[in-house]
């Protein structure tokens, strides 16, 4: 019989359990899982649970217990250098996990001797994280592979200009030097493209997010019965962070405002529900500066599989996403779409999220800054609500959309890689 090759990847990861709170710890979560079935041992180098904002162990039991998960010295400087809410910048380049980098190098390299990995593998939108693997491929020369998600150096990013220089330094060496650098979108592809003309196209590669079956299976066993039909107010549930500008619900309040104030919605007619925003002090505010606090609710962060199972029984599924984020397609809207429930997109008709949903057979789409169309694109949908008549997403598209389908187009490229 002949040898069995194993081939082994290092990932370099921040989002992962036992963070909590962010739909991106999905992603290499599923990765990890899925690979082994196409012949990929992941070996995953995390960050010290110290260092995130949440930690919890409600995934942790969905970590195979094949796979080692290292967790080096890792410092959050907002968290831990922080006098009176401010910390020397220097400590925050190329982000507030810069110190990662000083754990993750040597443990790195520890790993790589021990386990002999055939690629890295590094994830964004931790910055640290492509500079840990800029790092360990400059030492050791092993192929690697920079998954983006989304561009690094966008001008509508937030940042001083150090840390823009600073990040566009890691996005171009890493750029230049990775076999393939992944993005989730098409428009992110094109970004790319265009913005290094001199490379060949086929450096850059998309694989978008998806959604995970077994967790949505794990979910429906949670189902309350619902025999009887609901008699209360329409619910639509935004699930997760809501970003100061790329997600502002300021122009969704001031159209609930004046369609409360025009008589034609009430409380008794709908209900907004903001999940585990990480943003509720500022959201508190805004509520109550435009009077809407009887329909928008604000809820706190519960388990994630406690989290599918509200996605599958709530009444309608709400997107913001800003037309600065028209190259990006929010993670969890792949999950909106496999919990089957109708979506109700605030985005810009023109951007990939939008695309995404017209290819999946969903139509109601309104701009995030345009309050007289979210007006009519609200009473639209809950009117499409109360008849039975609102769109589902085609089961075809829905199906290609998986973790598993998405992780067999990595576990290609990885050939690929070691081929070259």
């Amino acid at each position: 019989m002949g040898e069995i090759v194993v081939k082994r990847v290092l990932m370099i990861a921040y989002h992962y359990p036992p963070l909590q709170g962010s739909s991106g710890i999905q992603r290499t979560l599923k990765f990890s899982r899925y690979l082994p079935e196409s012949g990929w041992e992941p070996i995953i180098l995390g960050a010290h649970p110290r260092a995130f904002q949440a930690s919890g162990d409600a995934q942790m039991d969905e970590i195979p217990v094949s796979v080692p998960v290292h967790r080096p010295f890792a410092l959050d400087a907002a968290k831990h250098c922080a006098i009176r809410g401010k910390y020397p910048l220097l400590l925050a380049l190329p982000d507030r996990w810069a110190s990662w980098w000083l754990g993750a190098v040597p443990e790195g390299l520890r790993m790589i001797r021990k386990y002999r990995p055939d690629a890295i593998w590094s994830t964004y939108p931790i910055a640290t994280a492509h500079w840990i693997g800029l790092t360990l491929h400059r030492l050791t020369g092993i192929p690697w592979i920079a998954d983006f998600r989304d561009p690094m150096a966008d001008e509508d990013v937030v940042m001083t200009g150090t840390q823009r220089r600073v990040h566009e330094w890691i996005e171009r060496n890493t750029i230049l030097r990775c076999t393939h650098a992944v993005m989730t979108t098409p428009g992110a592809l094109r970004i790319y493209r265009e913005r290094y003309p001199a490379l060949p196209a086929n450096r850059f590669i998309c694989i978008p997010n998806g959604f995970d079956e077994e967790n949505f299976a794990s979910a429906e066993k949670l189902l309350p019965n619902r025999d009887a039909a609901s008699t209360g107010p329409a619910v639509l549930l935004h699930s997760g962070i809501v970003y100061s500008s790329e997600r502002n619900p300021t122009h969704l309040f001031m159209a609930i405002a004046a369609l409360m104030h025009a008589g034609k919605i009430s409380a008794q007619t709908c209900r907004i529900v903001l999940r585990a925003t990480q943003n509720d002090d500022a959201l508190k505010l805004m509520i109550a500066e435009y009077g809407v606090g009887s329909i928008v609710q604000l809820a706190p962060h519960i388990p994630y599989r406690q989290a599918l199972t509200e996605m599958l029984t709530t009444d309608g599924l709400l997107i913001l996403q800003a037309s600065n984020c028209n190259h990006q397609v929010p993670a969890k809207l792949y999950e909106y779409l496999r919990a089957g429930r109708p979506i109700l997109a605030l985005t810009d008709p023109a951007g990939d999220t939008a695309k995404t949903l017209r290819e999946a057979g969903m139509h109601a789409i309104a701009p995030l800054d345009d309050v007289r169309a979210i007006q009519d694109g609200l009473l639209d949908f809950l009117a499409a609500l109360r008849q039975g008549s609102s769109e589902s997403a085609s089961p075809g598209y829905v199906a290609g959309c998986s973790r598993q389908a998405r992780t067999v187009e990595l576990a290609k490229l990885l050939d690929e890689c070691i081929d070259l």
